[in-house]
């Protein structure tokens, strides 16, 4: 069964819209781990316009599941995760500008700052992921950093959906299949849903995990957040 990781940063941006701590963080990590999530995804940015760094602070403690940070590996992202230790950190290529991930790494061109970033967490006891499109060349450049997974961008394959299922997880297989030819293991995420979500982890193979947070967080406001992380995970079985 693939893991389920719900990613709670819609949590902190409604409670930061109003200020206070209403809804409040913690608690939705909490029940989140006791609704079934298997893990709990979060993504500081510098402006901490949802997760505050204090947040990744507070929840670290209060959970017993695995506890997954991505970032950009700014000096303060590496001094903040060095700090915390969580399970697993997923190293994402967005600039502080950006709306939301859009993008997986040039593992070729950026070879040596992920080699060293990766290097300095596995001494520190902590598993690394590399967010990455399809391209073999990404893959098998993942492979050179001595990370320890990968984790598929997968809004491409959100968006070619509807369109047809089978043309839009095509690429995904081959590079899943790749990436577990090299000893990487296999993460994926960004714009999963309940629409999308079970053709694709019943399409790739050696499927580990999945993250997902804007649709599940969505849907959780029509179907309430136990009922939905329920849903999620069946659709993982």
């Amino acid at each position: 069964m693939t893991r389920l990781s719900v990613n709670i940063n819609k949590i902190a941006t409604i409670r930061n819209a109003r200020g206070g701590q209403m809804p409040n963080v913690l608690k939705a990590a909490i029940d989140c781990q006791a609704f079934g999530a298997e893990g709990i995804t979060v993504h500081p940015r510098p402006d901490e316009r949802h997760i505050r760094y204090q947040d990744v602070y507070d929840i670290k403690p209060i959970i017993q599941t695995e506890f997954n940070i991505e970032g950009y590996p700014t000096q303060s992202f590496m001094d903040l995760v060095l700090k915390v230790r969580p399970n697993q950190v997923t190293l994402v290529p967005d600039p502080p500008e950006v709306l939301t991930s859009n993008a997986g790494w040039d593992t070729v061109n950026q070879l040596g700052l992920l080699k060293e970033i990766t290097q300095e967490l596995r001494q520190n006891g902590i598993r690394s992921s590399i967010f990455v499109d399809t391209e073999l060349r990404n893959i098998e450049g993942a492979k050179h950093t001595g990370t320890d997974r990968i984790e598929l961008y997968t809004e491409p394959y959100a968006a070619q959906y509807p369109m047809g299922p089978q043309a839009a997880v095509a690429t995904f297989v081959l590079a899943a299949e790749r990436a577990h030819q090299l000893g990487l293991g296999i993460n994926a995420g960004h714009d999963l849903s309940l629409a999308n979500l079970a053709f694709f982890n019943q399409s790739i193979p050696f499927l580990d995990e999945v993250s997902i947070g804007h649709a599940l967080i969505s849907d959780a406001l029509y179907y309430g957040l136990e009922n939905t992380i329920q849903m999620y995970k069946r659709l993982l079985m």
